[in-house]
């Protein structure tokens, strides 16, 4: 599916002349039939009143427009830095990003932060040079400030196309291209398109939005340097914006990434009322938006921004985020709880907000980028839920990581619940989040619960334990974890799961971390010093100045905390000739941690939302276990034990899929002892009756190995069969826990064999399962095959027993010297062993007397039992008759 609808953004400083350009391009091409302009406050796509009053662009907007060839969908972008999230989103759905710089103020700060981010998201950008009309602006200039701060593939179209000057300017962007142009050959508009879909080349135009000068000519250029995509056919979208209309609907506004969608399709459960395509205020209805095309969609309520719809979009972490927090105060007698639920619909349209409702406090705090974004959160609250709210001082927005690996262990068992989970922790490198992975055998965990780990895993923002901020940058795999088959419930995995991160979390060493600026300083070079010196003080780092005529630059990076509010001072005491140009580097460890922790206040063991604690069961009641004492009670094997194990046992003797003599003789020796007698003579004992097994259970251990078909055994077993219609992997781990049973009682070598021959490109693989071996076969290895090959290779050695059904399986094994046992000889062979491991242990109760009657006197016992009955009452006064 080939489309040629393209998605263009327009991205710029604030002030620079975006929607403006947008406008005009608007007018000329016929969408629009009156030219607006900002500051009359009637332009097209700044219809909101909030926008029209203040002069600014607060939310993206899109326009439909039609080109000669082409159809392009314009989103107007925020360029104030405020409200850069806004922008930010924008750019995951575009196809090209035209930037807007201003002729007479050049590269600006934010100018270099948008370049980064069309960096970061491969988008091929287009600059239009605006408010060329304007004295002191002089195109060459501004050519060599482009190319040294931006990219030297910044290239000038207004130049003559067929110049040797131009053409080996386009020839030096690419290696390939500049051999052609040196052979001779003359460099083509298709070729240059590639090149700025490619990223390679950034054409840049000049002109004046406001007075439609070199309008036309960048969109003559701009449709030629266009590039045609190739869309899948099945269905896929991508959310970038949630907002609402007059009448308060619910719009999802995405982009369809390949196939189409069409109107009433089912998406998450949930039916598409309508497909609008909108352009400024006003929209039209669709019953179909196809591949490339960006529209809003109605009936959709718990889509979220960033989200995949249909076939898996690639995800692409957000850069900007805010790093300050406030109080929002609310007017003495509002429902605070109420105004809190209310505020969570902006979050759904600004997820940076991270509205949080702080229980113990009974605030309700939000993350903001800024001032100006401040006085638009109040007019907007004040707008749509009638409430006047203030904001107060705002605080830096801390987060933490660990130093050191750790397992993070949460249990969670009360009466008829049950899940247990085992996470490795690991510090990961700045700025790279959260990363979830899983490194578990679905023999030990169903495939089903891995999911839903890595579901609540992923669901929520896990809180650190010394300030209680977000915590970030560790990588965080599932290792080992148990579910009930008949107690465990989705819910119970998000406790055991939380649990786990926070039991982790108080092992590890926590590290606080904070914002950090990178920023560009500029000052008349005799107050350099002065500069420097501000900068060591605030804790930040810089490197050699660079000097500039009679400006000097000073370039580093310095904690947010300490530069908030250092912009004033630089026009203060520069006397209006400084600039500085701040970016949010990232996060790193913070300068003062030990005070901010101790102003914080954060109690982890008191966060009941985020308990450290699990909750184990004993006599049927469930009881909490302390972080520190968790890992003791766990009933899955730790990480570090796993590994062990492997490293030491599996790795040097377990049964590989190809088997050997040698391989055998280690597994023997280790179990029974390098001398114990291994020979055929010695006759394998197969019990049918009840005595029989008793007998052998008192023998010295035989050296034996039973080879189970394990498929075979669990078609045979009706309960297995049973289980396996529901769950197959239910049944396997089932009879691999009979089995283990078995082995602990019978002293011999258990090797389960499945079936993995039906997988495509399986090589093969061998666990250890407790204190038995289980085999899954290659690809077109049957588990016939296997037994056959390990019956040949050993059987003339060792008591091998063959534990299957199979008529031409016993055939062959008797053959090869083995011995058979049919799946139902084996079954009653357990059944008895369980009834001897019962009087066993009733004889060895007996024995201890931990019978509580057993320990009371005659008439103590006769009164117990009556109470036991119900035939008389428990009092007090009945044990102190008795002397207790």
């Amino acid at each position: 599916m080939k489309q040629n609808h393209f998605v263009v953004g327009i991205l710029a400083h604030v002030d620079a002349g975006k929607t403006t350009l947008a406008e005009s391009i608007l007018y000329i091409t016929g969408n629009i039939r009156k030219l607006g302009r900002v500051d009359h406050g009637d332009s097209f796509l700044d219809y909101d009143a909030l926008e029209r009053s203040r002069g600014i662009t607060i939310f993206s907007k899109q326009a439909e427009v039609k080109l000669k060839n082409h159809k392009v969908t314009l989103l107007d972008t925020p360029g104030h830095v405020d409200f850069s999230a806004e922008m930010e989103r924008t750019l995951q759905v575009l196809d090209y990003a035209v930037l807007i710089i201003s002729g007479s103020d050049g590269v600006q700060g934010h100018v270099q932060t948008l370049w980064k981010l069309l960096k970061h998201y491969q988008i091929p950008t287009f600059l239009f040079i605006n408010k060329m009309d304007q004295p002191d602006t002089n195109e060459d200039a501004l050519m060599a400030e482009l190319q040294k701060r931006l990219s030297d593939k910044c290239i000038s179209f207004s130049k003559d196309k067929e110049s040797e000057d131009f053409q080996e300017s386009i020839a030096m962007c690419d290696e390939i291209l500049l051999e052609q142009y040196l052979e001779g050959s003359k460099i083509e508009v298709i070729q240059m398109a590639q090149l700025v879909k490619k990223r390679k080349l950034f054409p840049c135009f000049f002109g004046s939005a406001l007075k439609m000068q070199g309008i036309e000519e960048f969109l003559d250029e701009f449709e030629n340097l266009l590039v045609g995509k190739e869309y899948p056919e099945n269905f896929g979208a991508k959310v970038y914006k949630i907002s609402r209309d007059k009448q308060g609907n619910r719009l999802t506004h995405l982009k369809i990434t390949s196939g189409s969608l069409k109107v009433k399709s089912i998406i998450n459960d949930e039916k598409v009322d309508q497909i609008r395509l909108y352009s400024g205020t006003t929209y039209e209805t669709v019953p179909e938006a196809l591949a490339g095309n960006v529209c809003c969609v109605t009936g959709l309520s718990h889509t979220h921004i960033g989200e995949g719809l249909g076939i898996e979009v690639d995800s692409i972490p957000l850069v900007l985020e805010p790093v300050l927090t406030y109080q929002i105060i609310l007017p003495e007698g509002t429902d605070v709880y109420g105004t809190f639920l209310k505020l969570k619909q902006l979050e759904e349209e600004e997820p940076e907000l991270q509205i949080v409702w702080n229980e113990s406090l009974g605030e309700i705090h939000a993350q903001v980028m800024g001032e100006v974004q401040i006085e638009i959160l109040k007019s907007l609250i004040e707008e749509r839920f009638e409430t006047k709210v203030e904001f107060g001082e705002g605080n830096i927005v801390y987060k933490e990581t660990i130093e050191s690996t750790v397992e993070g262990n949460g249990h969670y068992e009360p009466l008829r619940h049950y899940a247990e989970v085992r996470l490795l922790m690991e510090p990961s490198e700045r700025g790279s989040g959260l990363v979830f992975d899983t490194d578990v055998s679905e023999d030990i965990l169903d495939k089903n619960w891995q999911r839903l780990i890595m579901t609540h895993l992923q669901e929520k923002k896990h809180k650190g334990v010394l300030t209680g901020s977000e915590i970030t940058d560790v990588k965080i795999t599932v290792v080992n974890g148990r579910a009930h088959n008949k107690h465990t419930e989705g819910g119970d995995f998000r406790q055991a799961t939380y649990r786990a991160v926070r039991q982790g979390l108080k092992k590890a060493k926590s590290v606080l971390l904070e914002p950090v600026y990178e920023f560009q300083l500029e000052v008349p070079s005799e107050m350099i010093g002065r500069a420097m010196s501000d900068i060591q003080k605030m804790n930040g780092t810089f490197g050699l100045p660079e000097t500039d005529g009679e400006v000097s630059v000073l370039k580093g990076t310095a904690p947010v905390i300490n530069m908030r509010n250092y912009q004033m001072e630089v026009i203060a005491y520069s006397k209006g000739a400084g600039r500085l140009f701040c970016t949010l580097k990232g996060y790193e460890p913070c300068h003062n941690s030990d005070e901010v922790i101790e102003k914080s206040g954060y109690n982890s063991e008191a966060d009941v939302d985020n308990p450290t604690s699990s909750v184990f069961c004993d006599h049927g009641a469930g009881f909490v276990v302390p972080w520190d004492q968790v890992d003791g009670y766990m009933h899955t094997s730790s990480y570090e034990k796993r590994m062990k194990k492997e490293a030491t046992e599996v790795s040097s003797y377990v049964i590989p899929p190809s088997i050997d003599e040698d391989e055998i003789n280690e597994i023997i020796n280790r179990t029974f002892g390098a001398n114990r007698k291994a020979d055929s003579d010695r006759p394998r004992v197969v019990s049918s009756g009840y005595t029989e097994v008793k007998r052998l259970k008192k023998q010295d251990a035989i050296p034996e190995v039973l080879l189970v078909d394990g498929y075979n055994i669990i078609f045979a077993w009706e309960e297995l069969k049973e289980l396996a219609d529901a769950n197959i992997a239910g049944a396997r781990g089932k009879l691999m826990d009979i089995l283990c049973n078995y082995q602990g009682f019978r002293k011999n070598i258990v090797i389960l064999v499945f079936d993995g021959y039906k997988v495509k490109g399986n090589p093969g693989d061998v666990i250890k399962y407790h204190n038995i071996y289980v085999v899954y076969t290659k690809e077109a290895e049957t588990a016939d095959q296997y037994i056959e090959k390990t019956v040949h290779d050993i059987g003339k050695k060792y008591h091998v027993t063959v534990a299957t059904s199979d008529a031409m399986e016993q055939m062959i094994i008797l053959g090869q010297g083995a011995h058979r046992i049919s799946t139902n000889e084996l079954k009653e062979e357990i059944v008895i062993m369980n009834r001897v491991l019962r009087e066993e242990h009733m004889e060895q109760t007996k024995k201890t007397g931990s019978y509580l009657f057993e320990a009371l006197s005659d008439e103590m016992a006769d009164f117990m039992d009556d109470v036991r009955m119900g035939r008389r009452e428990f009092h007090e006064v009945d044990m102190v008759k008795e002397g207790n």
